[in-house]
Formats: C-alpha cells, sequence, structure tokens
C-alpha cells in the first residue's frame, strides 16, 4: 500500500517556505516511528537555503493510507521567524494533499478489442449493407466503441477502427495526466490559513529552537577577550 503527499506552502511568505521543510522532516520521522518507508520524489526549493515551496512525498506500508490521512489537510508550523526578528508572528501554515503524479498509460492489445461486422447507411451504402463490410470494433477494459465504414473492404476498415481506438485511448491518458498536473498546482491555492488539523513546534533542544535572527551577534562573556587587534 502506498500514497503520495502534496506538501505546498502556497503563495505565503517565506516563513511558510521555511516550515514546510521542517514539516516535512516531521512528518518523515513521525513515518519512520510507525514503520513505514518514506522517501521525498519530488521538490521545489525555496528562496533560502533549506526551504521549499513544494515537496511531493512517497509514503509505502501497512496503513500508509491511514498515516497520510493525520498529515492532510492544513498544517501549522509554530516558531518565531528566522527571519524577521520584529514579528509576533509566530504561526507558518502550509498544506497536505494526497496526489497522483502518474497515471498509468492504458495498454492497448488487439486481444482486448470485439470487431465484429454490421451495416450501415449513407451514400454508397447499399453495396456496404450488403457487404456488411462495416466494422464495430469495442475496447472491453475502456468501454471505448468505433465503427467504421469508410473502406469498401472489411479488412480495411478493421484496420482503420483498430487504429482509431488506440488513438482515442492514448488522448484519454494524456487527458488524465493533465486533469492530474492540474490538480496539483490547485492545491498551492488552497491553502487556508487557520484551523489546523496539526501543529507541530521545535524540539526544545533543536536546533529551530536556537536559529538566530537576522542582525543578531552573540555576546561576549563579560570579562572576556576583546576583539584582536
Amino acid at each position: 500500500m502506498s500514497v503520495h503527499l502534496l506538501l505546498s506552502a502556497g503563495r505565503g511568505p517565506q516563513e511558510c517556505a521555511w516550515a514546510l521543510s521542517r514539516l516535512v522532516c516531521r512528518l518523515e520521522a513521525d513515518a519512520t516511528r510507525r514503520g513505514l518507508t518514506v522517501r521525498r520524489v519530488q521538490t521545489v526549493a525555496g528562496d533560502r537555503p533549506d526551504t521549499y515551496r513544494s515537496v511531493v512525498v512517497h509514503v509505502h506500508g501497512d496503513g500508509a493510507e491511514a498515516f497520510a490521512a493525520t498529515w492532510t489537510g492544513t498544517l501549522c508550523w509554530q516558531a518565531p521567524s528566522p527571519y524577521r526578528a520584529g514579528t509576533g508572528r509566530k504561526n507558518w501554515y502550509v498544506i497536505a494533499r494526497p496526489c497522483q503524479l502518474d497515471s498509468p498509460a492504458t495498454t492497448f492489445a488487439e486481444a482486448d478489442v470485439d470487431v465484429v461486422a454490421c451495416r450501415t447507411g449513407g451514400p454508397g451504402g447499399q453495396h456496404r449493407n450488403k457487404a456488411s463490410t462495416a466494422v464495430r470494433a469495442t475496447h472491453r477494459p475502456s468501454g471505448l466503441v468505433v465503427v467504421v465504414d469508410t473502406e469498401r473492404q472489411f479488412s480495411l476498415n478493421r484496420r482503420l477502427a483498430l487504429r482509431l481506438l488506440r488513438e482515442r485511448i492514448e488522448q484519454g491518458d494524456e487527458a488524465t495526466r493533465r486533469a492530474g498536473v492540474t490538480d496539483r498546482w490547485r492545491v498551492h491555492d488552497e491553502l487556508v490559513r487557520g484551523d489546523p488539523v496539526r501543529v507541530e513546534r521545535p524540539e526544545p533542544s533543536g536546533p529551530d529552537s536556537r536559529a538566530p535572527r537576522p542582525g543578531h551577534r552573540r555576546r561576549r562573556p563579560a570579562g572576556g577577550p576583546g576583539p584582536a587587534r
């Protein structure tokens, strides 16, 4: 059992991209504790080092879908900004949604197609009706049906019907792929700030709890030596 999960900082400030990188690490640690395998399959870096605008993770193992459900929705990383010392804001939101990366291509095989002769009308149809040269081809896995009567020979109409079925199946696969891409882009605009399903914070002794602020200088111990001259 496996699932892909897309995490996005949406259109939020750079702190959201920073929060996303921390939340991905927290998700990975949570998955490991539950005996699941998780790996990052797609990443879009943020403007600052060690930040992400979006990440797609693949979670595999028993209970992967149930685990992903606990990380689906608005997520909050609660910590002071590492970039702006003056802001009092501590809640940085990202969104997580299950997604499908690549839809499997439909395998086309002539053995999956039922081809029967039929009669059609129209100009010149009298000859075709008597000879039953028209073809009705049905692709059983997808249910697609085409009727071809453009030629006066059954074999030619059969060949055209098979080619038409193959093209329509390929077009359907491409439309599904494009729809998947569109859905993933839509996630970036669905971020709702507030009412998170999870709130995560830095560990008290973790590196994020000691993140330096811009312009911050470590003070020299009292009585210590001054800078070398």
